[in-house]
């Protein structure tokens, strides 16, 4: 891709191309994150978010590197890396973080994201995190920067491990666009997968109008794919992953109303037949409402608002 072109192309080597010492893996009882402080929701004040992406995260990050990959040049990174977030806003701070690890981790991309993978600390599974998880937002965007077709499944492995402890929803937008359908094949495998934060990937990742990403044109032009794997989800379990389903209608239904509106009416018909308990059956509910919601209150637009009532 043209990201993955200039994130290439920038850099400058001053390290070796080829790793002369074995990847290891990172011991999760000792991993710096632990030692990374946030708080659980977003503070008040001036680039409050941004400065969670300051020179303690940035040694912290070199840390779990080189614990993994004895080679890289962690002092190099870290004197560069604070001067790029001196000042900055938050996705800045974090792009400049993931070039300067691109600057001294291995030209072959694979190895790098191997490494990267493997520096990774424990799976998080609950918010108890809070904003700890921000941690790994450099890792979003070295993994989105990396994506390539030569790279495309190490980086789908990246955005698998990735998404179970921060979020692969930005990261993975850049795979959709550089291998579509490949991407797709993927999502479809991931839409079972016993990890709720895998399934919510599957809906959050390919949202046409996904808050604070570029917006995936090919497919709010035609959201086909994305309804066919929204079908699979409507009756998760977890209501994490109904919400995403949920939000991303309300996306298509900015571009595609009708279509949206015959998708929950299809929904709401077939609850009988497809023999939902009671929690299933307000689950399903409840999605139709939520999704509803722009064109109902803000359109004013009578079916919708029909809808919502029946669905209660």
């Amino acid at each position: 891709s043209k990201q993955s072109q200039h994130f290439s192309m920038k850099r400058k080597r001053t390290c070796s191309t080829l790793s002369t010492k074995p990847i290891k893996k990172s011991k999760p009882t000792s991993h710096p994150f632990h030692r990374f402080e946030a708080p659980n929701s977003i503070p008040r004040g001036q680039n409050a978010l941004a400065n969670l992406i300051d020179s303690k995260l940035i040694g912290l990050i070199g840390e779990s590197v080189i614990a993994v990959w004895p080679d890289f040049k962690v002092d190099r990174f870290i004197k560069r890396a604070k001067r790029g977030v001196k000042n900055k806003a938050l996705k800045v701070r974090s792009a400049a973080v993931a070039e300067c690890l691109r600057r001294y981790l291995p030209d072959d991309l694979n190895e790098s994201l191997d490494i990267i993978i493997n520096s990774m600390g424990p799976k998080t599974n609950d918010d108890s995190v809070g904003l700890r998880a921000f941690f790994y937002m450099p890792h979003s965007f070295f993994i989105a920067n990396a994506a390539t077709e030569e790279t495309f499944d190490k980086g789908m492995q990246a955005n698998y491990e990735l998404t179970q402890r921060y979020s692969a929803e930005f990261s993975i937008r850049s795979y959709y666009l550089q291998n579509p359908e490949k991407t797709l094949t993927y999502l479809r495998t991931w839409v079972t997968d016993d990890n709720y934060h895998i399934r919510r990937l599957v809906s959050e990742g390919i949202r046409p109008r996904l808050p604070w990403a570029s917006w995936l044109k090919p497919l709010r032009e035609d959201p086909a794919p994305i309804l066919e794997l929204l079908d699979l989800l409507k009756d998760d379990p977890e209501l994490y992953v109904r919400r995403s389903v949920a939000n991303n209608l309300g996306d298509i239904a900015k571009d595609h109303l009708e279509l949206v509106l015959e998708t929950c009416q299809r929904w709401l018909d077939s609850i009988e037949g497809d023999g939902l308990d009671n929690e299933q059956e307000k689950g399903r509910r409840w999605l139709i409402r939520h999704a509803l919601r722009h064109p109902a209150n803000k359109l004013k637009d009578q079916v919708a608002i029909k809808l919502r009532v029946d669905a209660k």
